[in-house]
């Protein structure tokens, strides 16, 4: 319902200075003069704050600000109220359940973001920008959420779409006037090399995606190896914390300990599993098959050695298991004297209990997965695993589309698949997107944005 007014608490929960309760829709207003104790706000100015109480069948709830800001200039572009009050569960809550008596509804999650969305306010790439800015964890992964805030992403799908509109445009015009052009003629020298033309741009989009990806989510990172080799002692490191316990007994680490931490603006979230090998104990055979399952999931290896041990038949065993996944060979404990003759490729050595070599290893993972390539300045990175998804469905109809050029099928078959890569586009930005879909989409918000 688009005519009503909702009301939800827009702050966290929990104890803190200020909490907000916020309001939208055409009531806002009057249903807050009910309950404020303070200036007419039905007669204010807009974008206006104003000092007062909260009451309620004359009883005082709490002091507050209250902010008035009038359609169709706010954020969903319906009048919207937010109430600073006192910091604290119930405060916030009582304000809340007193706004719902005097006629407001209770929003579902990221409803105000999806009234912003359905009143024209923001665009889809935009709604979901808003959330990837509440979840960034680095600076880089802040820019590129504010580069779908600030509409990027919308311009790149649409010029996509502008080029794609084009084609179809003028495949129409031949259909309904056939002796304008020459169909083989149409098909292979004019819409031909402008369907290669969208391929190679959408191309050039998935492959910098793979980088914007890293970016947003971070990389799924597994330390492995033997047993008491360090695995733990480098995650306290990496982590600067004293997470995983750390003792000379093989074994400890029986189940998988969680963390993570940001190199350079890559998020690794590190997984220490347990050892690695063959175990009677029922606990830590669990931990170990958990730890094989992460291998297979993770998209980043650290595989930890101990200086002072020559290579055994386990760890043979785990170089021939992670040889085809992205993977750093770290050797351990360097601070004590022995040393292992061993070369490998992308290596590192360290000593985790002093915290040397934890540097040039962080060097390496930035190089290995960024390469210097990555400039957010300059370029928009396509991140949002659904945009991804929907590309993908693009490159597919549009390849479909080539094909039934190179069958010599009738032009208006071609123009099915371009017409089919068109609404998919559209899927992206919101403009062919079912109701479904959105749905799904905003009850991932936070309660009140």
């Amino acid at each position: 319902m688009m005519n009503d007014t909702i009301a939800q608490i827009s702050s966290a929960l929990g104890q803190g200075a200020i909490s907000i309760v916020r309001m939208s829709g055409e009531d806002a207003v009057k249903i807050a003069n009910k309950v404020f104790d303070g200036t007419d706000l039905e007669k204010v100015m807009s974008h206006t704050v104003h000092y007062g109480h909260i009451k309620h069948k004359d009883k005082n709830i709490d002091e507050v600000l209250l902010s008035v800001f009038l359609a169709p200039k706010t954020f969903t572009t319906e009048n919207i109220v937010e109430i600073n009050c006192h910091g604290g569960v119930y405060v916030a809550n009582k304000i809340l359940e007193i706004l719902l008596l005097e006629g407001a509804r209770s929003a579902n999650p990221g409803e105000f973001t999806e009234r912003a969305f359905l009143n024209g306010r923001i665009d889809l790439t935009q709604a979901e920008a808003v959330m990837d800015i509440i979840e960034a964890k680095s600076d880089l992964s802040l820019s590129l959420a504010n580069k779908g805030l600030d509409g990027e992403i919308y311009k790149l799908i649409v010029d996509l779409r502008t080029d794609l509109l084009a084609i179809i445009a003028h495949i129409e015009v031949n259909i309904d006037y056939p002796e304008y052009d020459d169909v083989i003629e149409l098909s292979n020298n004019i819409v031909k090399p402008k369907i290669l033309d969208l391929l190679t741009k959408i191309n050039n989009l998935l492959e910098k995606a793979s980088y914007g990806k890293i970016i947003k989510d971070g990389l799924k990172t597994a330390i492995i190896g033997k047993p008491n080799v360090g695995k733990s002692s480098l995650l306290n490191a990496l982590l600067r914390e004293d997470k995983a316990i750390v003792t000379e007994i093989k074994g400890t680490t029986r189940d998988i300990v969680e963390g993570s931490i940001n190199i350079g603006g890559i998020i690794l979230n590190l997984i220490d599993t347990a050892g690695i090998r063959e175990s009677e104990d029922l606990i830590e055979k669990i931990g170990i098959d958990k730890a094989k399952t992460i291998i297979n999931e993770a998209e980043l290896i650290l595989f930890v050695l101990d200086n002072n041990q020559n290579l055994t038949e386990e760890d043979e065993k785990l170089l021939e298991l992670t040889k085809d996944k992205k993977r750093i060979i770290i050797i351990n404990k360097t601070d004590l004297n022995k040393e292992l003759y061993h070369t490998f490729k992308n290596s590192v050595s360290v000593s985790a209990l002093h915290k040397t070599g934890i540097n040039e290893l962080e060097v390496i993972i930035k190089d290995m997965f960024l390469s210097g390539e990555v400039n957010i300045t300059d370029q928009t990175y396509i991140s949002n695993a659904r945009h991804i998804a929907k590309l993908d469905e693009t490159l597919t109809s549009l390849n479909d589309s080539l094909v039934a050029i190179e069958d010599l099928l009738p032009i208006d078959m071609v123009e099915i698949d371009l017409k089919t890569a068109w609404d998919t586009l559209g899927e992206i930005i919101g403009d062919t997107s079912s109701t479904s879909l959105l749905d799904e989409l905003f009850s991932k918000f936070c309660l009140g944005k």
